[in-house]
C-alpha cells in the first residue's frame, strides 16, 4: 500500500520560497500521476498542481508562474517549488494520486506539511 510523507513546510515571509517534498512508499509511483493539494482553515481541500507519469504539468490559476511541480521517479519523490509566496498560500499541503473522477484521490492521505506565509 502506497503511503505519502510530506515535508518542507514552515513559516516564511511574503515573497519568500519553500520547497515541499512528498516521499512515497510502496511499489507504485513511476506510473502514477501525482498532485499537490492544500487545505486552509474553513476551506475545502483543493488541487493546486499536478504532474502526469509522463511529466506533463498543470496548475490552478492562483499559483501559475509561482509554483513548479516536479518528480524524481528513482527517489519516489514529488516536489513543489513555491516562489513569491503570499499569505493566501498558507495551508496544509498534501500530496496524492489524482483520481480520474474530479475531486477524488486514489490513495490515503498523509499528515501533510504546514505552510504559513506571514510577516
Amino acid at each position: 500500500q502506497v503511503q505519502f510523507v510530506e515535508s518542507g513546510g514552515g513559516l516564511v515571509q511574503p515573497g519568500g520560497s519553500l520547497r515541499l517534498s512528498c516521499a512515497a512508499s510502496g511499489r507504485s509511483f513511476r506510473g502514477d500521476d501525482m498532485g499537490w493539494y492544500r487545505q486552509a482553515p474553513g476551506h475545502v481541500r483543493e488541487l493546486v498542481a499536478s504532474i502526469t507519469s509522463g511529466g506533463v504539468t498543470n496548475y490552478v490559476d492562483s499559483v501559475k508562474g509561482r509554483f513548479t511541480i516536479s518528480r524524481d521517479n528513482a527517489k519516489k519523490t514529488a516536489y513543489l517549488q513555491m516562489n513569491s509566496l503570499r499569505p493566501e498560500d498558507s495551508a496544509i499541503y498534501y500530496c496524492n494520486v489524482p483520481s480520474p473522477f474530479p475531486g477524488y484521490v486514489v490513495r490515503s492521505w498523509g499528515q501533510g506539511t504546514q505552510v504559513t506565509v506571514s510577516s
